[in-house]
Formats: C-alpha cells, structure tokens, sequence
C-alpha cells in the first residue's frame, strides 16, 4: 500500500484513455472525449426544483472509496451544461454548478448522479443528450474523475505518465506557434527547394510544400566542410547592427519562437549556440538549434527538425504546462517519446512528440504478446481517428528520420505506419466511388450515433451492422441518427447512378470492405513490403476499434493468430505503464569500418555511459539502469542510405570484431535487397546507443491451450441478429467480463466489454488465456 496514485493517460484524436491504480493497488479505469468533454442524459428532472437533474453516464457513477477520499459534490463546478440536439444544434450553455452523488447504493445503480444547474431545465429536455465542457485539459479531466478530484483543486499524491497527440494534431493541422528560421546566408530558400524529391511521380497536380516558418533570417557566417571557421559569426558590428534589426522586427510582429540551422554546425556548434544565446536575450521564448536536435551531417533534415521543434515548442510546453498546474508539488510527470520511452516534462522536446500516443501502443502491445505465447507480432491499434500498425520482433524497430505530414525530421521513434482509417472515419460517395475516410469526425461532432449532428462513420456501420451495442458505449448512442446518414448515403449513391437506392447491408459491408483494405496495405508496408512475412506474425488487435475489424484484417493477410488483450480499448494507456525511463545518445564517424574498428567498442562504451548518466539524472538509480541496445549504421563507400546493425544486444559485451559486423551488414543487405553487396569498403555513418530503466514484471506468461487447462463452451448471455457473409445471423453475444481462462467461443459471435468489442467472424475459435487475452485462431467449428 502506498499514499500515491499511479496514472497513465492517452490522450488520442477522439478519445483519451486513463488506467490508474489508487493507493489501495484497485485498477481504475476512466474513458473521456480528447475535447475535454462528457456527455450523458437527462434521466430525470426534479419537479420541486428543475435545476436538480438525474443523469446517466458512466462518469456519473461513484468510484469505490480509495484510502478514505470521497467524490466531493463540486467536482464539476465551473463547467459548462449545454444540450446536444440530433440536428448537432447545441443548446445555450449553463454552467453546471455542483455535481451531487448519493452515498448509499450508488454503486449498485445501473447509472447514478445528480447534476445541478445555475439556471432551471425545462421539463421537455428529459431523455435529452447534454454535453459537458471542462476547463481542464482532457488528461487533468480524467485524471479528476479517476481521482475524485474537484475543479480548483490539486490532484492527490500522483505518478502521472502522458503521451499525446497534441504535437502531432497541431503540426497537421499547420497551427503551431509563429517561428522564424535562422540559416546560413545565402541558403534562406534551403526549406522551400529541398532535396526536390517527388514522392508521387504521377500526381499531375503537384502541390508544392509550404515551410512551417514565417519568417526567415540569414545570418552572415560560414563553416568550411571540415568544420574549420570561413566567415566568423559577428554579433556586433555592422553584420551585428543587421542582425539586431532582424530580430527587432521579429519581435514586433509577435514571433517568439526561433530555429537555428547554420552550415556544417554539427562539427563544431559554436556559432548556434552564440546565435542561440543572443537571441534568448532578445526575449525569445523558445530557440531550437539544430546542432543539439540532430548532430549529424545534413542540413536539410536538421534544419527541419529545428523548425518542426521551435514551431511546435510553444504548444508543448503550454500544454504541458497547464497539465502540470492541477499536480501537486510532489507529483512525478513521465512523458512518452515517438521511440516508446519516457522522459521528464522538463527534458521533453517537442521533436519527439509526433508519435507519443501510438508508441505507446506499441509497447502494450508487445507486452500483451508477450505475455500470450507470441513474441513476434504485429501491433493493430484502431482508434477513433486513425489506425497505427507496427511490427515486433523481440526487440522494436526504430526510425531514426521519419515523416509526419509534410515535416521530415531526425528523431528516433518506431517504425509505425499509419493510415486515417478509424472509427471516426467518415463514409461517403464521391465521384461515382464509396470512400473511407481520411476524414475524420474526431472527437466533436463524432460519429452520427453520438447524437451531436457528425457524420456516418465506421462506428455507425459497425452499429448498424448489429456488431455493436448502443448500450454499452460510454456515451449516449442515438441509432436513428445513424440511420438516417444511412439514408442520405444511399440517396446520393442512386442520385450518381439513376438508379434504385443500393441494399443499406451492401453499403455497409462496402464501407468495412474498404476500410480493411486500406489497413491491410498499411500492415503489408510494414512487413510484406520490408521482406517479413506476416503469417508467421501474431495480430495483437487493440484500440476502441481494433476488435471490430481484427479477424478480417487477419484473414486478408494470411494471419492465423489474433490476440485481443484485456483492456484492449486502453491498451496505449497500458503501455505507458509498462515503458521504461530511456535516453538515446548518438554520435556521428564518417569513416571505414576497418579504420575505425579498434576504438569502435570504445566509443560504444563512451555513449553507453553518456546514456546512464542522462537516465541517472533524470533521478533513476544507477542500479536499476542499463544500456538496451547498441546500433552501429553502416553503408557501402559511396552509398547514402545506411542499414543499422546491432551490437552486443541483450546485455552482451559490446567489442565485437570487424569480421562480426562485416557479416551482419551483408546479411542486412542481403535480406533487405536479395543479393549480396557488391566488394566494396563498409563505411561506419554512425552509432547509437539506447540506455533504459530495466523493465517492470516478470517472465512472459505461456498461452493457455485446450490441453493445459481445463476448458468449456462459454455461454451466451443473449444472442442479436448481425450481419456476416451477406445475410443476418443471430449470433450470441458474450460479456468479456464473465469469462473464465479457459473458457472458449466459436465464430461468428460478439464479444462485449466496457471499452471496447470484439468480432469473431465465422471459422475463428477465441480462448480466454490466463493473462486475461482472447487468443482467436483459425477453426473449423464441428
């Protein structure tokens, strides 16, 4: 037992998922919109005062009483009330002024609650759904109701962990903070020319990608290739009065954000940081010098990672900042990176924010295979807005420059692909074509079920499909609303085609067919498309989605395994847990291998020490911390692109000789191109060394099979019609909650849980293994 709570939030495009154990060591679990909202219904409206209102929502319902706190009755005070209209309409707001619980039987209610208003209801607005709004930030709000925390107060005794994507959605949505770019002169259109690459060859509309920054300075200096000063940085002066002036003009126009990419400043940083220190002075808020982003050769990625991380600098950091604001003094705030680490609040940069959420994901995901008898699987997380796959092999695969949008930029973090393809994702008919997506509904309005005027998405088709249960969302559910998308749909299908309006089965089973395929490219481009076969993989299928579509993704890439872990609609939550405190540190060489091959195992060990002493300082023992993993980025003479070799994995000793390496990297090479590289020198590009907390838990636990344990039918608690293979079957529907290990089901059939569902389509058998999975296999059913 323990005064501290531990706390991990996940903050997605449309939902933010909260796992949390109270200092009595209870699980809790809390489910919110990403826009800081809750939703319910009015059951009930008190007839001697309208202002007192019954509702029901699942956040309505007390929390067991954790080491002698109770819900206080102004938890929500301050926010505000409004109704929902089907239409999307929204109703005036009132400010909800105290939320009311009732002590005794509260837990044995269905729903329970009571909401008090400023301002009476009218007595029409019983059954309606209303929406309310906090001020709070989405993680602070879940953390609240997990807690039972009021507004205005700090959250109790906390081990908080984060990821967002608050980064990640600012930068697409091109709405970070005004920046000015400091470059080299003579290179001020070195962002807009770029390596002129062209990503679509026959894309006959070409659009031309515009820079993030607003402003760009050149700064009269120069280093020679070899790092050796050609025009020295002068900040007084002539050159200096100009440079002033700049900066003066930058600050009149409100830009306080500032990245520095000056010429070859990898090998020497001096000039940015004295440029970096100037321009502080001047009241800069954030300045991003690319020389401690990204040491390596370059310009063109380091300057853009420069700008990605002082664009979006001012977002993190107040984001952040307003998180830190409802934690006591004595919290602990861990923040997961794009690599599935965690660092400190105070040693995140935004650069590594991009892929938080999905990282971890990739984490829990590993760790439920793991724990399920697969060590090798293929992550599936299907969220409200997007779908994130990645592979796992024993140990993660890291990019270290990736692509988010229109930014490149050099930062490690997973090799994740992602496709706009969620439970968000929007249905239509354009141009003669039925299309998913990639527009989302995202949080408000969200899908046509939620009641709040959005638009048919995959939710909708999965709920008129019968494969879900309005009752069992986290929220209102309006079905009619649904339908009548459905409706709209279906009528624009006929207008395009003069004919009769399509069956609305066909139209929904179209939509998921469409769906499923766009996510079977995204896994084939992690595995198929990199030489991995991905039958010889596990599907871990996680995500408020990734139940309801796991079994078809499987079936059209070959897959015979499908693991849906417990709490599979918090499992990214779930990793976060199960990461460990990490710190990359990276060095470039430059040189050939032999040359360099007798103080290789030497410069390893310098940068593993680097590595455990940044790990050290973030306050971890030095005991507990080890280095992971050593990469050496190898290439041939004359080549550009690098294949990462490992050395001294597992803990072994990192002296490996020449001749070892020499054959990984021919290996690599042959592996990834189906021949072997041609007799030439093996250049060393660069080293890495990957330095982490040990992890949490014990041995994997073994998968349950039918004959290690003893096994039953499990029984249906009702069955419903839904639609498979083209026609409707009443098929039984299993409450997760009520299984056994051991217990096993026989496709098709739906299995329900609070936060999430899964659908087993016809010939899939599912066992519940003893960490709490359903194992699904491919099963002739007798």
């Amino acid at each position: 037992m323990t005064d501290r709570w531990k706390i991990w939030i996940d903050t997605g495009g449309t939902f933010t998922d909260c796992l949390g154990v109270d200092p009595l060591g209870e699980l809790r679990r809390v489910k919110v919109l990403s826009s800081s909202s809750l939703r319910g219904r009015v059951a009930r409206i008190d007839p001697e005062d309208p202002r007192l209102l019954d509702v029901e929502a699942d956040w309505a319902r007390r929390p067991p009483v954790a080491a002698g706190r109770l819900l206080e009755e102004m938890l929500f005070a301050g926010c505000g009330f409004r109704l929902l209209e089907r239409t999307g309409e929204r109703s005036p707001g009132r400010d909800a002024k105290a939320f009311e619980t009732e002590i005794v039987g509260l837990q044995r209610r269905r729903t329970g609650g009571r909401l008090r208003l400023a301002e009476p209801l009218a007595r029409e607005a019983t059954g309606a759904v209303f929406e309310l709004r906090c001020p709070d930030e989405a993680p602070v709000l879940a953390a609240r109701l997990l807690t039972g925390t009021p507004q205005g107060r700090p959250l109790p005794p906390v081990e908080l962990r984060l990821a967002t994507t608050r980064g990640t959605n600012a930068l697409l949505e091109r709405k970070g903070a005004p920046t000015a770019f400091f470059v080299t002169e003579g290179f001020a259109d070195l962002l807009e020319i770029g390596d002129q690459a062209r990503p679509d060859l026959f894309t006959l509309a070409v659009r031309k990608r515009q820079p993030l920054y607003r402003r760009v300075v050149e700064v009269p200096e120069r280093l020679a290739a070899d790092g050796s000063v050609l025009r020295p940085l002068e900040l007084d002066g002539e050159a200096g009065a100009a440079l002033a002036g700049w900066i003066a003009a930058l600050r009149s126009e409100g830009i306080r954000s500032a990245a520095v990419a000056l010429l070859h400043s990898y090998l020497d940083p001096g000039h940015e940081r004295a440029l970096g220190d100037r321009l502080v002075r001047a009241g800069f808020e954030h300045v991003s010098l690319s020389s401690e982003l990204a040491p390596l050769i370059k310009v063109l990625p380091r300057a853009e990672t420069a700008v990605v991380d002082a664009y979006l600098a001012p977002i993190i950091g107040e984001y952040l900042e307003r998180v830190t604001e409802a934690l006591p003094e004595s919290a602990t705030l861990l923040i997961m990176t794009s690599a599935g680490g965690l660092v400190s609040d105070r040693e995140y940069r935004a650069k590594d924010s991009l892929l938080s959420g999905p990282a971890g994901g990739v984490v829990g995901a590993a760790e439920a295979g793991r724990g399920s008898g697969f060590p090798r699987i293929i992550s599936f997380d299907m969220g409200g807005t997007s779908t994130d796959v990645a592979r796992f092999d024993g140990a993660y695969e890291y990019l270290f420059e990736h692509q988010v949008g229109d930014a490149r930029l050099v930062a490690p973090a997973l090799a994740i692909e992602t496709v706009a393809a969620g439970g968000g994702s929007v249905c239509r008919f354009e141009a003669g074509r039925l299309l998913v997506g990639p527009e989302s509904a995202g949080a408000s309005p969200g899908p046509a079920c939620y009641g709040a005027g959005g638009p048919l998405t995959l939710t909708d088709v999965n709920l008129l499909l019968g494969r879900l249960d309005g009752d069992r969302f986290g929220i209102p559910v309006d079905r009619g609303a649904a339908e009548a998308r459905l409706r709209e749909l279906a009528a624009a299908v006929a207008a395009e085609r003069g004919s009769a309006e399509a069956e609305p089965e066909a139209l929904l089973a179209g939509c998921l067919e469409i769906a499923d395929e766009r996510m079977a490219d995204a896994v084939r481009r992690i595995s198929l498309r990199r030489g991995y076969d991905p039958s010889e993989y596990a599907l871990v299928a996680f995500g408020g989605a990734g139940g309801q579509h796991a079994c078809s993704l499987a079936e059209l890439l070959g897959i015979t395994a499908v693991v849906v872990p417990e709490d599979a609609g918090l499992l990214s939550a779930v990793g976060l847990g199960a990461a460990v405190v990490e710190r990359f540190v990276q060095r470039q060489v430059l040189e050939p291998l032999a040359s360099v091959a007798d103080r290789l195992a030497l410069l390893l060990d310098e940068l593993g020490g680097e590595a455990v002493g940044a790990v050290v300082a973030e306050g971890m023992a030095p005991e507990a911390v080890e280095v992971r993993r050593r990469i050496v980025h190898l290439r041939l003479a004359g080549q550009e692109s690098t294949l990462a070799v490992e050395v001294g994995r597992e803990g072994a000793t990192s002296d490996a000789g020449v001749a070892d390496i020499q054959s990984a990297f021919e290996s690599a090479y042959r592996e990834l191109y189906g021949y072997p590289p041609p007799p030439r020198e093996v250049e060393v590009e660069s080293v890495r060394v990957v330095a982490s907390t040990r992890p949490a838990g014990g041995a994997p636990h073994a998968a349950v099979t039918e004959s290690t344990v003893e096994t039953r039918q499990a029984r249906a608690a009702v069955r419903r019609p839904a639609y498979f293979g083209g026609t409707w079957v009443d098929v039984p529907v299993i409450d997760r909650a009520a299984l056994a290990p051991g217990d096993w089901i026989n496709g098709p059939a739906l299995v329900f849980e609070r936060h999430a569902a899964t659908v087993l389509l016809p010939g899939w058998r599912a066992v519940l293994d003893d960490t709490g999975a359903l194992a699904c296999t491919i099963h002739e059913a007798p």
